[in-house]
């Protein structure tokens, strides 16, 4: 029997990117003592009061089906949130609860693009970025921005791949690069999406995670609360990951779109799940802090084992928990370089390529080991790289 064309292309034929992590995996399980900078899992747990929040309600009943389109509580708890932070004002109406930031973009794209219309994305880019468009029917049309530029999108590039496109989906701040997108980049932004009526998704899964500059929602920028859908989860903001649960902010109407979508697709999110984000996001902002201050730390711990070498250069860690390491004095590509380094010191990070052709040259270190050890790795990464050089 012949699969679907949709679902044997959903990474077009290629890989998804994650070769040498599953490469770091396989030797970790056989015993070899690899330090794994490639997945961004936090190193903590999720807090143990979350986790004692969910019993409580699986263990008092709460395990049977929950309202599809989030539970009352949640949503108000979510749309406070975000009014707190954008000024734009927001309810339960605009809220959908999904299972996570993956849900959320597949539901997103869903709602803004039909089959065979172009959506945009920056490139580099998460690497389900592409497959998640090409899931919903749409086509990928990548968008690179460059180092030399901070990999901030450049107005004159988002004008020149707009035109007929259906879509933007953006991410600030950015995985893999650390990029916190500037005032002067969602202006630009903004405008092109205005211009071309395009539909903004916007991923702000990192939006907790800010070590230098400023985090802008575009749903606060002037015009753009009509045109935009925000995803966003507690996955990297209260470490649950694996909780799987997430949501959509946009227009009532397409809130309402994406409820008939989860009716015939995910059918919610665990009761329980949802009782305990309850209870995570009226922890406040001191709750995320914790959770984002060993990233903080461990941003100058990078820096500082870097300094005084010229064979690896950071891009600037502005956000997010990931240090994107240019490695284009050695000569070498990021996979050859990462293959490299994982048989030689047995370190596992991402080649930047896995990110698409924007971060040719560079690898992502997941700074999501203790200090020392990632102090240690990133040592053993530049002392690598310079017997590389030259």
């Amino acid at each position: 029997m012949k699969m679907s064309s949709r679902i044997q292309n959903i990474t077009a034929g290629g890989s998804d990117g994650w070769a040498v992590y599953y490469r770091a995996r396989a030797m970790k399980a056989a015993g070899q003592p690899v330090i794994q900078l490639t997945m961004g899992e936090h190193d903590i747990g999720t807090d143990r009061a979350i986790l004692d929040a969910m019993h409580r309600s699986a263990t008092g009943g709460n395990t049977g089906y929950a309202l599809v389109v989030g539970n009352d509580d949640l949503r108000a708890a979510v749309a406070e949130r975000i009014e707190s932070r954008t000024g734009v004002p927001t309810g339960p109406e605009n809220i959908v609860i999904l299972p996570g930031g993956q849900a959320g973009l597949f539901a997103a794209h869903h709602a803004a693009c039909d089959p065979g219309d172009t959506a945009l994305f920056i490139d580099p880019y998460y690497a389900t970025y592409p497959g998640t468009i090409r899931a919903v029917g749409a086509v990928p049309r990548a968008i690179k921005v460059s180092a030399d530029n901070g990999f901030q999108p450049q107005r004159r590039d988002l004008e020149e791949a707009a035109e007929g496109a259906s879509s933007l989906l953006i991410n600030s701040p950015n995985n893999p690069t650390g990029a916190v997108y500037d005032a002067d980049t969602m202006d630009g932004i903004s405008a092109v999406c205005q211009h071309h009526d395009l539909w903004l998704i916007s991923d702000e899964v990192y939006d907790t995670q800010v070590w230098e500059g400023t985090h802008i929602s575009p749903r606060a920028l002037p015009g753009m609360a009509k045109r935009t859908l925000i995803v966003n989860s507690l996955s990297k903001s209260h470490a649950m990951t694996g909780s799987r649960i997430g949501w959509i902010c946009g227009p009532a109407d397409v809130v309402h779109a994406i409820h008939n979508l989860a009716t015939h697709n995910t059918y919610g999110v665990a009761g329980f799940v949802q009782d305990a984000a309850v209870f995570a996001l009226s922890q406040g902002t001191a709750a995320e802090e914790a959770v984002a201050a060993p990233f903080r730390r461990r941003r100058q711990i990078v820096l500082d084992a870097l300094a005084g070498q010229n064979a690896v250069r950071a891009a600037p860690i502005s956000g997010a928990m990931y240090a994107m390491l240019d490695i284009r004095a050695t000569g070498m590509d990021g996979e050859s370089f990462a293959n490299a380094l994982l048989d030689a010191e047995l370190i596992g990070v991402m080649p930047g390529e896995s990110f698409g052709q924007g971060g040719a040259g560079h690898i992502r270190v997941a700074m999501t080991v203790d200090d020392d050890r990632l102090a240690d790795a990133v040592r053993r990464i530049a002392a690598f790289a310079a017997t590389r050089v030259g």
